[in-house]
């Protein structure tokens, strides 16, 4: 589906801080409504859901439409209270999923 996504947050932070978090995945995300050389369709093929999740609960996620262009762009906001692990997936419409996760410690 996508190459590694790149993931740019903080490597830490103070307890109770809201930091900036940025995704961005490469793929062509192809929304179905244009059509190959011969005048066929080509297929829907989309990322169509993304979530985010810190230490096993949920932070962020969104529901992506055709209309979202090729290697999606995603920022969001979380607060930090603990050290711990962001997971995050990207859902194909095939069913496959791209994860990563990323540490984040707390300063003293």
């Amino acid at each position: 589906m996508a190459d590694k996504p790149r993931i740019k947050l903080p490597k830490e932070a103070k307890k109770g801080e809201i930091i900036q978090i940025k995704t961005l995945v490469s793929h062509l995300m192809e929304s179905g409504q244009r059509k190959d050389a011969q005048g066929k369709p080509i297929a829907r093929k989309i990322i169509n859901k993304f979530t985010c999740e810190f230490n096993g609960r949920p932070v962020f996620s969104c529901a992506l439409e055709p209309a979202i262009s090729a290697n999606p762009y995603i920022q969001f906001d979380a607060r930090i209270d603990e050290e711990g692990t962001f997971k995050f997936a990207w859902t194909d419409d095939d069913g496959s999923v791209v994860t990563a996760e990323e540490k984040i410690a707390l300063k003293a």
